[in-house]
């Protein structure tokens, strides 16, 4: 018998139960397919300005910057002047999500794109964002080639892209379109929540940004949906 094993045949053995009764398993089967919803705060409950707003306040109370922009077409000029504003060179890794790969990179001429995971040699990385959590400023990042976890948390720059129409007031709202999004079957291997740069106080309670992750993160909100070319949508 497995450490596993042992563990929950004395969980079964305290509750007296062996986990093959049928009413249990019914209660565990309907609470995976309904999705129940807990409480969820007021704070998020806003109207669509509202909630951007929010989320935005939110990303720099925690040392986070924002940006907002008006299409896709305005992205590649906007990191460009991120990266010079840091002194930071002109180059960022992403994956291949279709989203990132419709900007107009060559408006940006100076910029060096490359994609693919990274292991860690690179400054500065874009993602882009499933959606956010207005209540907490949160984003909601998908694992998979489109967007390599690893861009999330090795490179010392992180630049995160995110719809305005996919900021929600709460998780359970982002999750939800999720789901409704990917069918039951097509949710990745890895959710990650993301809320800031990196940080930690562990020492003497003093604040260290990018002790084990990102120490810039940066987050580019689009406004509308698609390029006026008809290119990659958002």
């Amino acid at each position: 018998m497995s450490s596993r094993d042992l563990i929950f045949a004395s969980i079964r053995r305290a509750l007296g139960v062996t986990g093959a009764e049928e009413p249990r398993r019914k209660a565990v089967a309907d609470r995976l397919r309904d999705h129940p919803r807990g409480v969820i705060p007021k704070r998020g409950q806003l109207g669509a300005e509202e909630r951007i707003a929010l989320l935005l306040a939110k990303i720099e109370a925690v040392s986070g910057t924002t940006q907002r922009i008006a299409s896709l077409d305005d992205l590649p000029a906007a990191i460009g002047d991120y990266l010079r504003a840091h002194n930071l060179p002109l180059a960022l890794k992403r994956g291949a999500d279709p989203v990132l790969a419709a900007a107009p990179w060559e408006r940006e001429p100076a910029l060096t794109v490359t994609m693919g995971a990274t292991a860690g040699d690179d400054l500065v990385a874009i993602s882009h964002a499933d959606g956010a959590a207005a209540e907490t400023g949160t984003l909601v990042l998908l694992s998979g080639p489109d967007n390599p976890t690893t861009l999330n948390f090795l490179p010392d720059n992180h630049i995160v892209v995110v719809a305005a129409d996919t900021v929600h007031g709460d998780y359970e709202s982002v999750l939800a379109a999720l789901r409704d999004r990917v069918g039951p079957d097509g949710l990745p291997r890895a959710i990650n929540l993301v809320t800031g740069p990196s940080r930690s106080a562990d020492i003497e309670q003093t604040l260290i940004l990018g002790a084990h992750g990102p120490r810039r993160l940066h987050v580019i909100l689009v406004d509308r949906q698609a390029s006026p070319d008809g290119g990659g949508t958002l």
